[in-house]
C-alpha cells in the first residue's frame, strides 16, 4: 500500500480522515463543499466525489478523553443544549444510562446527526462512509429522496399512521409492488401476512405456519454442517415422519457471510418437494437486491414455499412480513395458525377459552404490524430497486469489491478468507499459522481473529469508514454498502479498507503504524 493518501499523517487512537463530499438538503448549508477556517476537509464536488483527497481530523470520542485534559471551550461545546445535554456528549453519557449489552455504539463512537446516501455526519461535523447500512436495512442508503417523498405524501394526506388489521390504500400499494418482485411461481399463488417488526416475529410466524399447515412439530434449521453433506440430511427419507419445515438463510450473515451453494439448494428443494415439506427461506438480510438478485433464492432458481421478509422491505422503517404459497393457506391451517399466533385456545364456537398454548404475543398478533409510513417507504424502495435495476448494479460492484479484497488476501497473511454475494461481503481475519507462538506477548498487538477484526474496524473508523463485525467469533469484517453506491464511492471504500488492513498487519508484526501528522479540528 505504498503511496497511500494516508502515508505521513498522524494516526493515533483519535485521528481520522473524514470524507467531505455531500450536499445536504438543509438550505442553510446546501452546496458547502469546503469551509474556510475548518481544517480536515477536502474540497470536492457533489456526492459522487466521495473518493477525493482527504485530510485527517481528530475523531477521539469524548467518552474516552480525560476530563482533566479537556479545555473549557470543548466542554462548553459538548454540553450545549438544554441542561447540558448536547449531542457531542452522548457517548460519554451512554455508559451510565444504557445496559452494557448494547455494545455496537460503543465500538463505533459516532453520534450521527445528519445522513444522506452513503455518508453520515456526526455531531462534531466529521463525515464517514457508512458500509453497515443499518445492518442491511438501508437498501437505498440514508434519507433517499424517493423514500422521503413517499413518507411525506402519507403525512400530508391526513391518512392514519397506524391502522392495525385494516386494509388501506398504502398497504394495498405495498402488496402490489411486493408481488411484482417475487419469483413468478410464488407470486401467482402468494399470500402475505404482516408481522411485528421485531427480528424474531416473522420467523415465529413462518414456523407456526408450517406447523399449522402440516400438523407436524419439528422444524429443521439449515447450518453449515448440513450443506457440507448431502441435502437429504435436512429431511432424511428413513427418519419416520418428515419435519414440519426446513428453514434456511441463502446467505448467513450472522454466521460470517456464508453462502448456501446453489446446487445444494436445488437438491434441497427437490427433496423437500418430494416429501411435502415446506421450504422456508429467511431473506431478512439478503432480500431487495442485496446479493445481486432481487431475492437471494433467485440465484439458484429455487422457489420456496415461504419467504421471511424484513429490514430493507420497510425502506429504513420497521416492517416485516411472511409471504407463503396459498397451498399452505387451507381453512383448517389458517384457523390453527391464528390460534397459535394469537396465543390463546378457542372453544368450538370460536370463543377464547383459557390460557395460551404457545408463546403469547407471537408475531401475527403484534400491535405494530403494517405501519403505514413503513409500508409507504417500503413500496417506494421496492419500486426504485426494481425500476433502476439496482440488483444488477449490486452484482457488478460486488464482484469488483471481491476481486480487490482477494488481492488484499494475497498480500496480507492476516486476511484468511473473502466471500460474499453482491453487496453482502465478508472479510475473515485470522492470525497466520504459528503466529500466536512466534509473536511476543504484547497487549497492543492483535493476536486472535476477533482482535484483528476489531483493530481493522477501528482503523477504518479513523479513516472515515464505518464497517461492522460478524461471525460467531466476530472475526469477519462485513461490508453492506447501500445499493446506490457509485463506482467512485466504492473506490474510496476499498482504499480506506486496504489502508486499515495494512496498518493492522504492520502492528501485528510488531512494526509501528506509519506516523500521521495531527491536524487540529
Amino acid at each position: 500500500m505504498a503511496g497511500s493518501a494516508y502515508e505521513g499523517f498522524a494516526g493515533g487512537d483519535g485521528e481520522i480522515a473524514a470524507p467531505r463530499s455531500m450536499e445536504w438538503e438543509d438550505p442553510g448549508r446546501r452546496g458547502r463543499t469546503g469551509c474556510p477556517g475548518r481544517p480536515g476537509r477536502e474540497e470536492t464536488g457533489p456526492e459522487s466525489g466521495e473518493s477525493g483527497r482527504v485530510r485527517p481530523v481528530n475523531v477521539r470520542s469524548e467518552a474516552v478523553r480525560s476530563e482533566a485534559g479537556r479545555s473549557e471551550a470543548v466542554r462548553s461545546e459538548d454540553d450545549a443544549g438544554p441542561r447540558g445535554l448536547g449531542p457531542r456528549g452522548a457517548p460519554r453519557r451512554q455508559p451510565t444510562r444504557e445496559t452494557a449489552a448494547r455494545t455496537y455504539p460503543r465500538a463505533l463512537p459516532v453520534v450521527p446527526v445528519r445522513a444522506r446516501g452513503l455518508t453520515v455526519e456526526d455531531a462534531a461535523g466529521r463525515r464517514y462512509l457508512d458500509c453497515s447500512s443499518g445492518s442491511g436495512a438501508l437498501a437505498l442508503g440514508h434519507n433517499h429522496p424517493v423514500v422521503l417523498e413517499a413518507i411525506r405524501r402519507v403525512l400530508d394526506s391526513g391518512a392514519p399512521l397506524h391502522a392495525m388489521g385494516l386494509t388501506t390504500p398504502v398497504e394495498d400499494a405495498f402488496v402490489t409492488e411486493l408481488l411484482r418482485t417475487l419469483p413468478p411461481r410464488l407470486s401467482a399463488h402468494a399470500r402475505v401476512r404482516f408481522c411485528g417488526p421485531g427480528g424474531t416475529d416473522p420467523v415465529d410466524t413462518a414456523v407456526a405456519l408450517a406447523r399449522a399447515a402440516t400438523g407436524r412439530a419439528p422444524v429443521v434449521t439449515v447450518t453449515g454442517a448440513h450443506h457440507r453433506a448431502d441435502a437429504g440430511a435436512c429431511c432424511p427419507a428413513d427418519a419416520g415422519e418428515p419435519p414440519a419445515g426446513v428453514l434456511l438463510e441463502p446467505v448467513r450473515g450472522a454466521d460470517g457471510v456464508l453462502t448456501v451453494p446453489d446446487a445444494w439448494l436445488r437438491d434441497l428443494r427437490r427433496i423437500t418437494a418430494e416429501r411435502s415439506v415446506p421450504l422456508i427461506a429467511d431473506e431478512t438480510e439478503t432480500g431487495v437486491g442485496r446479493t445481486g438478485a432481487f431475492w437471494a433464492v433467485d440465484h439458484s432458481g429455487v422457489t420456496p414455499d415461504v419467504l421471511i421478509l424484513s429490514k430493507a422491505i420497510g425502506g429504513s422503517l420497521p416492517l416485516a412480513a411472511v409471504v407463503h404459497h396459498d397451498a399452505l393457506d387451507g381453512h383448517d391451517a389458517v384457523n390453527a395458525l391464528d390460534d397459535r399466533l394469537d396465543g390463546h385456545r378457542y372453544d368450538s364456537d370460536g370463543h377464547r377459552a383459557g390460557f395460551a398454548r404457545h408463546r403469547a404475543g407471537a408475531s401475527g398478533a403484534a400491535t405494530f404490524r403494517g405501519n403505514q409510513l413503513a409500508l409507504a417507504a417500503g413500496a417506494a424502495t421496492l419500486a426504485h430497486v426494481r425500476e433502476q435495476r439496482l440488483a444488477a448494479h449490486a452484482a457488478t460492484l460486488g464482484g469488483r469489491i471481491l476481486s480487490r479484497l482477494r488481492d488484499l488476501a494475497a498480500e496480507f497473511a492476516c486476511v484468511a478468507d473473502v466471500r460474499g454475494r453482491g453487496l453482502m461481503i465478508g472479510m475473515e481475519l485470522a492470525p497466520p499459522d504459528g503466529a500466536l507462538d512466534a509473536t511476543p506477548a504484547d497487549a497492543d498487538r492483535p493476536h486472535t481473529g476477533s482482535e484483528l477484526a476489531a483493530a481493522v474496524q477501528r482503523e477504518c473508523l479513523h479513516r472515515g469508514l464505518i464497517v461492522d463485525l460478524t461471525g460467531p467469533a466476530r472475526n469477519v469484517v462485513r461490508l453492506l454498502p447501500p445499493l446506490i453506491v457509485t463506482e467512485e464511492q466504492t473506490s474510496a471504500v476499498l482504499d480506506r479498507l486496504a489502508d486499515a488492513v495494512q496498518a493492522v498487519d504492520r502492528r501485528r508484526d510488531g512494526h509501528a503504524p506509519p506516523h500521521r501528522a495531527h491536524v487540529p479540528h
